[in-house]
């Protein structure tokens, strides 16, 4: 079964944005099809997300941790027009956290879920 998360700080850029849950669902589905932007080490992946009325080439840029089986995790997220990239640092701190998030339990998740530091999403998949 695959269980896909944001965690709070990518739902809080989340809300700033066009992007939604369905979106999100939609891009993990097309991950699993082999469908990936960039594999960028440490189990961080990067795909593209197009906006509405944008497409993806002007559109979203998120930041996974996965290990591309059955547990994603939105972790960052950018738009285009307000940054190229992330710097080496940036990804550094996002492998620490991919590496922290796929070591997790299936009850240690549930317990971030929980606590609202995860939120569970693509409940249909």
């Amino acid at each position: 079964m695959n269980r896909t998360f944001k965690t709070r700080y990518f739902a809080k850029w989340m809300g700033k944005t066009e992007l939604t849950n369905d979106a999100l669902c939609a891009a993990v589905t097309e991950m699993i099809a082999g469908l990936v932007d960039a594999d960028l080490g440490g189990g961080v992946i990067k795909k593209r997300i197009g906006l509405a009325g944008h497409g993806k080439r002007g559109g979203a840029r998120t930041l996974i941790a996965t290990r591309q089986d059955n547990r994603w995790f939105f972790v960052f997220g950018f738009e285009k027009n307000d940054r190229a990239n992330i710097s080496h640092h940036e990804l550094e701190a996002l492998q620490d956290l991919a590496q922290d998030l796929l070591t997790r339990t299936d009850a240690q998740l549930d317990t971030a879920v929980q606590a609202h530091t995860l939120e569970e999403i693509c409940h249909d998949q």
